[in-house]
């Protein structure tokens, strides 16, 4: 940006200071001097604020009332805490379907097939065209997509939605024919391609849906292989775990971000283990951690993780949001639900972080 002078700072001690405020306080702060107000449109800036809020993500939960009519979201943030928002600029009854780089991908409960991309933090949204498929009787097994899949590139600020299901003629079983659709937010046009697959995937599967390297992944419900989506060719491959992942019994297996490289966590009755794919081409993953869960044994069948960095790892139960220091080896609890709750908290658990990204 143009060298200007900050008073008694120099420049680049106060872009700083400012890059590490949350979203809310950067935007009040505009009001303070012209040169402020430009910062949140200024290249570099986005720059230094999203890379330094890459290194903090945080987790996102929907927590619902006992009818499930109305919803707010929790942030839970090691560094500040538990905040909470709602959705309600959308104007819809929504659920959060995917999350990536500050954005989130939202479905319509009401309207089957609406879709919406907000920065929940800025409050601006994109309702979605919709596509000329008909979601409702395309789409096995409920007339909604099986994946759903979001990618935020924050280096051009571009976004693409992806839905992917079992075609299905109606009144008729899938006959294992995945149409894909993918939604281009510099086109704003939906393209389609079709392809063969014959994999499942659990609910956890669905919602830890991993964008990096160019592409989007899921790990399959048998845990036997990474299904991956290159958005640049829009081709399907298989991505291997690690050789050591054992799928035996006792074992469960989920697929998270870490420090912008892909992870597999595993969890067993005793033992959570962290791999990291810090060669993507070559598919060479490294065991980066070995954490004991004596200390939690009696909430082992129920935690799920969610997100992570190499200082730490957010995991959430039926009722609480647990992160574990990986320096010290310390559990500490984050948030816990007072009250009676539709659904655990893990169900509707996101990876998120804030971040300047503009839907439009």
């Amino acid at each position: 940006m143009n060298s200007q002078r900050f008073g008694f700072f120099p420049d680049e001690v106060v872009l700083q200071i400012l890059s590490r405020l949350p979203i809310k306080s950067l935007f009040r702060s505009r009001i303070v001097c012209k040169l402020w107000y430009r910062l949140v449109s200024d290249k570099y800036f986005i720059h230094l604020y999203n890379e330094a809020s890459a290194k903090n993500p945080v987790l996102l939960v929907e927590i619902s009332d006992s009818l499930g009519s109305r919803s707010n979201l929790i942030v839970v943030d090691n560094q500040r805490g538990v905040s909470e928002f709602s959705l309600d600029f959308l104007k819809d009854r929504v659920k959060v379907r995917a999350s990536c780089n500050g954005l989130l991908c939202c479905s319509s409960i009401p309207d089957k097939g609406v879709y919406f991309v907000c920065n929940p933090m800025t409050r601006e949204f994109k309702l979605l065209p919709k596509s000329r498929e008909r979601h409702v009787t395309r789409f096995y097994p409920d007339g909604e997509a099986t994946l759903v899949g979001l990618a935020c590139n924050l280096s051009t600020q571009k976004f693409n939605v992806v839905l992917a299901g079992y075609h299905r003629t109606f009144g008729h079983r899938p006959d294992g024919t995945f149409i894909c659709m993918v939604y281009d937010s510099e086109s704003n046009k939906w393209r389609k391609f079709v392809s063969f697959q014959d994999d499942q995937f659990t609910h956890m599967n669905k919602n830890q849906v991993v964008y990096v390297n160019g592409a989007l992944h899921w790990l399959t419900g048998s845990c036997s292989c990474i299904l991956v989506l290159d958005l640049d060719y829009d081709i399907w491959r298989k991505m291997s775990l690690p050789e050591q992942v054992s799928c035996g019994s006792g074992n469960r297996f989920y697929l998270l971000e870490s420090d912008g490289c892909l992870s597999v966590v595993q969890i067993s009755d005793a033992w959570m283990r962290i791999w990291v794919l810090r060669e993507y081409e070559r598919e060479e993953w490294h065991l980066v951690d070995t954490v004991s869960l004596r200390c939690i044994k009696g909430l082992v069948p129920g935690i799920f993780p969610i997100c992570q960095t190499g200082e730490y790892i957010f995991l959430a139960t039926h009722k609480q949001i647990l992160v574990f220091y990986r320096k010290t080896r310390v559990w500490k609890e984050m948030y816990s639900v007072k009250n009676s709750s539709t659904l655990p908290l893990w169900y509707s658990a996101h990876a998120f972080r804030s971040t300047i990204f503009s839907c439009h």
